[in-house]
């Protein structure tokens, strides 16, 4: 638990803020808060240009930011305020990232029920993304683990809000428009370990390594496959499959045991702060694929990893952003129906005859949904790949936009950087319950983002 001294109030600077894929920067005015009582009278404060929460900035387009704005640093409202062991369960403040609070809960045999793809993000900031991991088909989202959130609101008072509140799921999956998460109180499962025991196995094409996630949803918890974006038929689309659960402690080596309930310590590489172009083009791409592909085992049964090897692999790597160039990239990832499988067929294709380059490729299985008005998930198939920025990369994003609508799916606000309103409009069923509450409640606008602005939320 963090004490915070006795110091001035904060004063506001002006700062250049961009997202993960750090495209689309703006400058807004900048603040950090380490007590309720200073989000409140920032809300209270008011600005023309309305208020924002921020995290640690892991969003990748341009939720986080609010150009002419004020921006609210909530990271630090970081106490972890209490445990129960018993329940089990936790109440944070907003500003604990993950990290933090695996750290603090796995000596008591706890886990952090949904993990996403970095443990460097705010729970508020998860709240406010839905977030939800390798385990979705399992475990649902974050939303499904906060027994109860504060929030405050428009008119700068704090609200205990409950899954039985409309404003709740207003709030979850809802990028921060409803107010600014103060605290929550999270439900949390139990664990034997820190460690992972994963099985691994390499398919020849797409439709191999669909078939294996497909036949993995009632063996593993955690299931993800990593594909290949960039080689031509009959490849297309290989991939290596990952399945994954808990550890136990019989399972570990001695040496293993020694560790069993810790994290490995933070981040060992760091990338340079001025990469002058992007390292990815199509050479480097092919290679990368063909070695991401050659290295994994052709079938492994229950090998051991460190959670942070498993659920959090470029973790290990600082600012990994950067090997994007100063042009950035655009992480793009949508879900579609479990019927429309062949429109992954198609996107993959289409991405493998684009020429743009794509190395972090995930493909996944998700669940049902939660009541989230703007919550991403849905039982469906979902991939995400990164892409550098570069000329023509607009045109093959407006073609999957296509496909994904037609296939009745939909693209992740947290991810996205460029989709229309008209995009959002067609693919969110609760988009107009949402702005219907965002209008009671804030009659006024008073929380916005360079986002909202962009898509009329």
């Amino acid at each position: 638990m963090t004490e915070h001294p006795r110091r001035q109030p904060a004063v506001a600077v002006d700062r250049r803020l961009t997202g993960w894929g750090q495209t689309s920067p703006s400058v807004a005015s900048w603040v950090r808060a380490t007590t309720v009582d200073e989000v409140r009278a920032a809300v209270r404060g008011g600005q023309h240009r309305g208020v924002l929460a921020r995290g640690l900035g892991r969003s990748y387009g341009d939720a986080a930011q609010n150009a002419g704005g004020l921006v609210v640093d909530v990271t630090g409202l970081d106490r972890i305020l209490s445990i129960d062991a018993d329940v089990p369960s936790v109440v944070v403040e907003a500003g604990v990232s993950l990290d933090v609070l695996m750290r603090a809960v796995l000596p008591l045999r706890l886990w952090v029920p949904v993990l996403p793809g970095t443990r460097h993000v705010t729970v508020g900031g998860a709240i406010a993304s839905d977030v939800h991991g390798k385990n979705h088909h399992v475990a649902g989202s974050f939303g499904h683990h906060v027994l109860a959130l504060w929030l405050v609101t428009a008119d700068g008072d704090e609200h205990r809000l409950t899954p039985d509140d409309p404003l709740f799921w207003a709030t979850v999956g809802g990028m921060g428009l409803t107010g600014i998460i103060t605290r929550a109180h999270l439900s949390l499962t139990r664990t034997e370990t820190a460690y992972v025991s994963v099985s691994t196995e390499r398919a020849p094409d797409l439709a191999s390594t669909m078939r294996l996630l497909e036949a993995s949803d009632d063996d593993a918890p955690y299931t993800v496959a990593w594909f290949d974006s960039m080689s031509s038929r009959p490849q297309v689309g290989r991939g290596v499959v990952h399945r994954g659960r808990l550890s136990s402690w019989e399972e570990l080596s001695p040496r293993q045991r020694r560790s069993a309930l810790v994290l490995p310590a933070g981040r060992a590489v760091r990338v340079p702060d001025v990469v002058p172009r992007s390292a990815l083009n199509r050479v480097s791409g092919r290679a990368f694929n063909e070695v991401w592909f050659r290295k994994a085992p052709r079938q492994r049964v229950d090998g051991i990893q460190s959670a942070s090897a498993f659920f959090h692999p470029l973790d290990g790597i600082t600012d990994w952003n950067r090997l994007y160039g100063p042009r950035g990239f655009c992480q793009y990832q949508f879900v579609v129906p479990f019927s429309a499988a062949d429109s992954v067929h198609e996107c993959v294709e289409l991405i493998v005859a684009s020429g743009h380059v794509s190395c972090l490729n995930v493909l996944k299985r998700l669940g049902p949904g939660n009541r989230g008005l703007l919550s991403f998930p849905m039982p469906g198939w979902t991939l995400a790949a990164d892409f550098p920025v570069r000329e023509g990369l607009d045109e093959l994003l407006d073609a999957l936009d296509g496909i994904v609508l037609r296939a009745g799916g939909r693209l992740y606000l947290t991810k996205d950087s460029r989709m229309t309103e008209q995009t959002l409009h067609a693919s969110y069923p609760g988009l107009d319950e949402f702005r219907r509450i965002r209008q009671q409640v804030d009659p006024a606008g008073v929380f916005t983002s360079d986002l909202a602005r962009r898509l009329h939320l």
